[in-house]
């Protein structure tokens, strides 16, 4: 299996540790954080992902269709593949092993794959979860702590 995932979902996977737009969810979001964990490949798609899909079905209305978060994602995917060296882009895999989300979670908090989140709603807390160095988070892999 393959999850399917958009490009600023990929940021938001850094600093996931269990807190949603409610308990559905963030249900459906520990699972899929949990599968790609276990090694599950994700697949980058535009629009509603394996995150947001449940709750776009019901609401065409939904935020996640909006040009903002499309803008969104764009900018992440191109952060990404700046930081990656590698095109990601959708119809792209990418394994989010510990090492790999380690060095995405360090540009994080440098704050070099982030111009998508500026407007996000869950900015300041995502913030808050990097300067704490990724305490809790649901996805394994945290950075290295800088030495003097």
């Amino acid at each position: 299996m393959t999850v399917r995932l958009r490009g600023h979902h990929l940021l938001c996977l850094l600093t996931y540790k269990g807190e949603g737009y409610g308990p559905a969810f963030v249900a459906n979001l520990d699972r899929i954080a949990a599968r790609l964990a276990a090694g599950e490949a994700a697949l980058v798609v535009e629009g509603p992902d394996d995150i947001c899909g449940p709750l776009a079905e019901d609401d065409g209305d939904a935020h996640c269709h909006l040009a903002q978060v499309k803008e969104r994602d764009r900018k992440a995917l191109v952060a990404l593949t700046i930081h990656m060296g590698r095109p990601l882009e959708p119809g792209r895999r990418l394994v989010l092993d510990p090492t790999t989300v380690a060095g995405l979670r360090a540009a994080f908090a440098a704050g070099g794959i982030r111009p998508a989140c500026a407007g996000c709603e869950w900015n300041g807390l995502c913030t808050a979860i990097a300067d704490a160095g990724f305490a809790g988070v649901r996805l394994p892999g945290t950075p290295e702590p800088s030495r003097p």
